[in-house]
């Protein structure tokens, strides 16, 4: 078996992940998303940029003969070549495993090694902006597979993130835990020992195993499903039998309070028996003796105004640019719904749109811009900054009202995730392109921007629309459910 430093960097984030990349059914993968095939681009990008700056060497070699492609390492290590880049490391372990390395580069230090008065350091050129965990470990596999090929382990090892920011890994930290990760792995998969479906949003929305698993938590009505059950608590929730959201909603606090906090053993309950009832349900938390139910309500209105505002903004995060700004104007006075989408045409519209932004917003100075999470408000400071605005533009966002923090400051909602897209469908709206994300958003204006075809840009524009006005159709929602709360 070939266990490879991607491998182990999967089973590292997800371990079910790396056990169906060797043994699971190809047919049950979904389609490979266009993000996807950005990132990985853009990684390739990356990596160009960084081994750019400076000469190096690549070994030759018959491609997948990993053999072949190790000896070629070797020799360059040999000739005492400054830069290796895409080298191959080669192990065998005891097992009869063949563990495979493939470092971005090797780069030559002073030292003893069994070539002479110099060794190497492995580098990983990586597209994200923190030096993860994952990487980390990856990168102490390196150097073990390199300590093997050069008589010694080197004392460090190195990440370049994006921005070409430079990382030393602490190798006396990673090394050990590397080592029992690895040894988890090989044991999980030489006993073909299938890990257990657990569903986390932010790493398994881009898996191409994600509806397989998926469908497997759904008909064990797995826990993992409900928000706020993080691995580290199903594991505690696992010793006291609660594995099924069922048992979570029958579940006492007094016994959860065992494992987690009471405040958490509170929430986690409610959104259990919230899936379980499919309804809405005023969180419990806020109440008190002197906190009722009814002064809880009336903290929490929302604003309604003749004139309200609902802003979404569309961003391409390699560019650094946000390039669609839009607005719904939702005037009372006129019964009208008005939708005003501000587009950055190229990277270099930016400026311009913002000040098409400011100038409508200016139009309304007494609306409430409501948006939904805190990215609108984020990208506002910066795009203040960046452009230097007037000190009378910067009092704008105290006009602003996020929708998603005043959801899950009052109620708890049958749902599995607390986006504006899980949040809105329970509620019945739907987006008019079912298939577009926020992410595939970003594939689109790239595409755009390399074909100028304006059908891409309808795309974006209905997307962005569709954002605001399911922000609209939540706020409207949570004022009226406000107003006649359904009560535990």
């Amino acid at each position: 078996m070939l266990l490879t430093n991607d491998l182990l960097l999967y089973y590292k984030r997800c371990r079910r992940r790396a056990f169906l990349d060797i043994y699971g059914d190809l047919s049950s993968q979904d389609q490979e998303q266009d993000f996807l095939r950005k990132l990985r681009r853009d990684s390739q990008t990356h990596q160009q940029a960084v081994l750019a700056r400076e000469a190096h060497y690549s070994p030759e070699y018959p491609r997948g003969d990993w053999q072949a492609g190790a000896k070629a390492t070797l020799e360059l290590m040999q000739q005492g070549r400054e830069r290796i880049s895409q080298s191959v490391l080669l192990m065998q372990t005891t097992q009869g495993v063949t563990l495979l390395s493939r470092p971005d580069l090797l780069i030559k230090q002073p030292g003893q090694s069994i070539f002479g008065d110099w060794t190497y350091v492995p580098t990983s050129i990586k597209l994200g902006r923190r030096p993860k965990p994952e990487y980390q470990i990856v990168a102490a596999f390196s150097a073990q597979l390199l300590a093997v090929a050069q008589g010694i382990c080197p004392k460090t090892a190195w990440l370049i993130l994006r921005r070409q920011d430079s990382y030393a890994v602490n190798l006396e930290r990673w090394m050990p835990l590397m080592q029992d990760i690895l040894s988890e792995c090989i044991e999980t998969l030489l006993l073909h020992q299938e890990p257990e479906v657990f569903i986390s949003r932010q790493r398994c929305n881009l898996c191409r195993w994600y509806s397989s698993c998926y469908a497997i938590a759904q008909s064990q009505e797995h826990i993992s499903l409900l928000p706020g059950v993080t691995p580290a608590r199903y594991r505690d929730l696992q010793t006291l039998g609660v594995t099924t959201v069922k048992s979570l909603a029958a579940a006492s606090i007094s016994t959860l309070e065992t494992v987690v906090t009471s405040e958490i053993a509170s929430e986690l309950v409610q959104q259990a028996q919230s899936t379980v009832q499919n309804r809405a349900i005023l969180r419990q938390r806020h109440f008190s003796n002197t906190n009722t139910p009814e002064t809880f309500r009336k903290a929490n209105t929302l604003p309604t105004a003749p004139v309200e505002l609902y802003f979404d903004i569309e961003a391409e995060p390699e560019l650094q640019l946000d390039y669609l700004l839009g607005v719904l104007v939702i005037d009372r006075r006129t019964h009208t719904e008005t939708f005003h989408p501000f587009l950055a045409e190229t990277p270099n519209d930016e400026a311009s749109i913002w000040q098409q932004f400011l100038d409508l917003v200016a139009l309304y100075p007494d609306a409430p811009i409501f948006h939904f999470s805190d990215y609108e408000v984020e990208t506002v400071k910066r795009l203040v900054k960046l452009y230097k605005t007037p000190q009378s533009a910067k009092h704008l966002l105290s006009r602003f009202v996020d929708v998603h923090q005043q959801v899950m400051n009052t109620v708890t909602l049958p749902v599995e995730s607390y986006s504006l897209k899980h949040l809105a469908r329970w509620l019945g709206f739907e987006w008019r392109d079912a298939g577009i994300t926020g992410q595939e958003c970003v594939c689109l204006y790239d595409q755009w921007l390399e074909s100028g075809d304006r059908s891409l840009l309808d795309l974006i524009l209905r997307y962005n629309e569709d954002d605001c006005r399911a922000t609209y159709h939540l706020k409207n929602w949570l004022v009226n459910f406000l107003q006649n709360p359904v009560q535990p």
